[in-house]
């Protein structure tokens, strides 16, 4: 299997993170994949033109990351990340879309800052995603406590996008106003897949 990757996307990471989780990462051809150049060949596999994708050895192409983990999830016999139908399903998948919804305000902020020429970044657009920020993180924290003793997708999912914060948000100070996430940070960021798979540090 074939994995179009960018190193400094939470997305990525947390298909790589689940990779390993799952013993599978060996099996995986990361393909390095600058989603905003053209001629990479990856809108041809992904009319959205987005990473990560990956290629299925009998020719079908797999997208978004949601989508990537379940199907790495369902290839191993260990403890599964997504869970059986019932109240721990919904709660790990409740936690994957709002640590996704974290990553995506959190790329789409740094997109409008770092990548839109300074004359055309919309402050108001900026504001609105750091909005999302503060209030996933803080249901994040009231629930934090709670969380189930295995791992899920969830975890992963909020874990990657904790991560993200560091890297693109690092004036973002969300450890002052979620004390209890911080500390659950600090542990999972220890775990192996976690420092495998640790994004390089970019101006």
């Amino acid at each position: 299997m074939r994995l179009r990757h960018s190193p400094t996307s939470p997305f990525v990471r947390k298909v790589n993170v689940v990779a390993l989780e799952t013993g599978l990462a060996a099996r995986l051809e990361a393909v390095l994949t600058d989603p905003w150049e053209a001629g990479t060949g990856l809108v041809e596999g992904n009319p959205l033109g987005k990473v990560p994708a990956l290629h299925l050895d009998d020719g079908e192409v797999l997208y978004d990351s949601r989508v990537i983990c379940e199907y790495l999830d369902s290839l191993h016999d260990g403890p599964p990340l997504f869970p059986a139908p019932g109240p721990s399903r919904w709660r790990a998948l409740r936690w994957q879309a709002l640590g996704d919804g974290l990553m995506d305000a959190a790329v789409l902020g740094f997109v409008e800052v770092g990548r839109r020429p300074a004359q055309y970044c919309w402050a108001a657009w900026v504001e609105r995603q750091g909005g999302v920020m503060r209030r996933a993180l803080a249901r994040f924290e009231a629930e934090i406590a709670g969380r189930p003793a295995t791992l899920d997708i969830g975890q992963i999912s909020l874990g990657c996008a904790l991560g993200y914060l560091d890297l693109r948000h690092a004036a973002f100070d969300w450890r002052s106003a979620c004390p209890a996430l911080a500390a659950w940070f600090e542990a999972f960021d220890a775990r192996a897949s976690m420092q495998a798979t640790r994004p390089p540090r970019v101006a």
